[in-house]
Order: C-alpha cells, then sequence, then structure tokens
C-alpha cells in the first residue's frame, strides 16, 4: 500500500469505475461525472465568478455584474445536478429543464442584439474552457489518478456538449413560435373582414385559400357578422387564382357557416376562367349566390337589406 495515493483503478464489471482506497479501506464508485459534480460544488463561487464575465452572461446582465454572476450560479448549480445523476449527455435531465427558461432569456436577448443561432451556440461552447480548467485542478488536488482526471474532462465536455445542444434546441423553440405568431399574423392581415355598409360585410381574398386560411377566414367572418349584426357577407375571389375542388370545398363550409348565423352568402370576383374550371369539375356552388365581380355583389347586397344601390 503507498502512503495515501489511490491504488490502481480495477472494474467491478458492470461498466463503472472504481477506485481502491488507501489504507485498506476498501473501494468506493468514482467515474467523471462524479468528480465534475464534486468540482461545481466545491468550486461554485470560483467558476460563477469566471462565467459573468464570458459573453453570454455579460452581454445580457449590462445593469450590473452581480446580476450576471447571480445567473452564472444558477447555471453552475443546474448543470452538478446534471453531473450528480451521470446524465451529462441527456438533454431531459432535470437539471437542464431547471435552466431553460433562465437560458431562453439570456438568448433572446442576445439574438435581439443581433446574434445568430450559430454565433449563441459558439458563446454557450466557450463556457466550456473555463470549466475544464477547473475539473482538471481540482481532480490534481483531490490525488486521483490520471484515468479519473480524464473521465472527468471527457464527462465535463459531455457537459457543455448538451449545454450547447439544449440552448440550440431552446432557440429553435423561441424562433418556431415567432414564426408561428408571424403567420397568424400573416393569415389575419391576409383575410381581413371589411364592413362595405351597414349590414353588408366583405373579404376580399387573394392568393391561396388552404385549410388554415380559410379557418382564420371564417372565424373572422362569423365574429363580424355577430359585432356588425350583419345580414350579407361577400367572399371576393377576384385575387384567388384558381378554384379547385378543395378550395371549393372551403368556400361551400365557410357558406354554412354564415347561413347558420342567419346571415347570406355572396360569392363575387367569378372571372370566366373560374367558372369553366368549375363547370368542368362539376363542382356544386348551391346554396351561394354569385356575382362576376364585388360591386355587382354590393349592389345586390344593398337591394337585398332595403338600401338604394345607386347608379
Amino acid at each position: 500500500m503507498n502512503d495515501g495515493a489511490w491504488n490502481t483503478p480495477v472494474s467491478p464489471g458492470d461498466g463503472s469505475r472504481w477506485a481502491a482506497a488507501p489504507n485498506g479501506s476498501g473501494a468506493r464508485p468514482h467515474d467523471g461525472a462524479a468528480l465534475v459534480a464534486e468540482a461545481l460544488r466545491s468550486r461554485r463561487e470560483q467558476l460563477a465568478q469566471r462565467w459573468a464575465d464570458a459573453t453570454p452572461f455579460r452581454a445580457v446582465y449590462v445593469a450590473g455584474r452581480d446580476a450576471a454572476v447571480g445567473a452564472a450560479h444558477r447555471l453552475v448549480d443546474a448543470l452538478a445536478e446534471v453531473a450528480g445523476s451521470g446524465r451529462c449527455a441527456d438533454p431531459s435531465a432535470p437539471g437542464f429543464g431547471r435552466v431553460r427558461p433562465q437560458l431562453a432569456e439570456m438568448l433572446a436577448e442576445r439574438g435581439a442584439a443581433g446574434a445568430t443561432a450559430v454565433q449563441l451556440g459558439a458563446e454557450v461552447a466557450e463556457l466550456r474552457h473555463a470549466l475544464l480548467a477547473l475539473v482538471r485542478d481540482h481532480a490534481s488536488h483531490e490525488g486521483g489518478d490520471a484515468g479519473d482526471a480524464g473521465d472527468a474532462v471527457v464527462a465535463a465536455m459531455e457537459l457543455v456538449g448538451t449545454l450547447r445542444l439544449v440552448a440550440m434546441e431552446t432557440v429553435l423553440d423561441r424562433d418556431a413560435g415567432i414564426i408561428a405568431r408571424q403567420r397568424q399574423e400573416i393569415l389575419d392581415i391576409a383575410t381581413p373582414v371589411l364592413r362595405l355598409w351597414d349590414g353588408v360585410l366583405a373579404v376580399p381574398l387573394i392568393g391561396t385559400l388552404d385549410s388554415a386560411r380559410s379557418q382564420v377566414m371564417t372565424e373572422a367572418l362569423l365574429e363580424g357578422i355577430v359585432e356588425q349584426r350583419a345580414e350579407v357577407a361577400i367572399l371576393d375571389i377576384t385575387g384567388v387564382p384558381m378554384v379547385d375542388t378543395v378550395v371549393a370545398q372551403h368556400l361551400m363550409r365557410t357558406a354554412t357557416a354564415v347561413r347558420l348565423m342567419g346571415a347570406t352568402c355572396v360569392l363575387s370576383g367569378i372571372r370566366p376562367q373560374i367558372a369553366q374550371t368549375i363547370a368542368a369539375l362539376g363542382i356544386d356552388l348551391g346554396g351561394i349566390r354569385t356575382r362576376s365581380t364585388l360591386a355587382d355583389a354590393l349592389a345586390w347586397a344593398l337591394r337585398h337589406i332595403g338600401e338604394p344601390a345607386g347608379g
């Protein structure tokens, strides 16, 4: 037996590493992730102070360094939890879940400042330098052998690599949310409900009418009918390049919903090519009044509600 240094590690046969304890006191489990967890907990303040000066923290918490240090503390604690669980390569580990809201806030700030997703990932990856230095130093002071230190470095690299993956997932989730909101805004803008006259509403459609847009249009139109107490709703398809069976079905469903609300639906903007296509496909628009132009549809609507149609 030597004078207190760990003896040559042996394997218990289950894939983990064991190190023989000095003075014949037996053996204990000792792997890289556990050593990383020890380093993070025992040197929490040291690492937090170094990370507070790194770009992800310094660029976000510009109001004061204390806020940056506090955020770094939370990240260190979360990573210590992950390492302690031995799940350094698992993005679903509880510690990562705890830090996702903080990452989302930080990365959103950096994104607003113009940082790209690639830059954000690189900035998170840069945190590994301070962590690796700390882990190496901790391993050397703990008196472990080279194998223990190597395992700890590998675990630390896995930990930061997974943190980067979690950060990128957070960025993508945020971007997906932004895209979804923008898509909804575009749909709302692209399907406006216009009040042409007291009791007369119109929806000028431009472009392709798909299921999502059809639903937005129908919901907005029905709400408008209730709010305006409209008697006539005009669907103007002058700007729709093509009417096929699917588009016709969307229009029919909207017209049916309008009738159920007690209003009359008028379809306008039927060009000769559209009329020929509808006839060739055998599409039945029965139950929907049709007019060739929006002006004709409005004139009919005014007569229907008892208003003078004008010249």
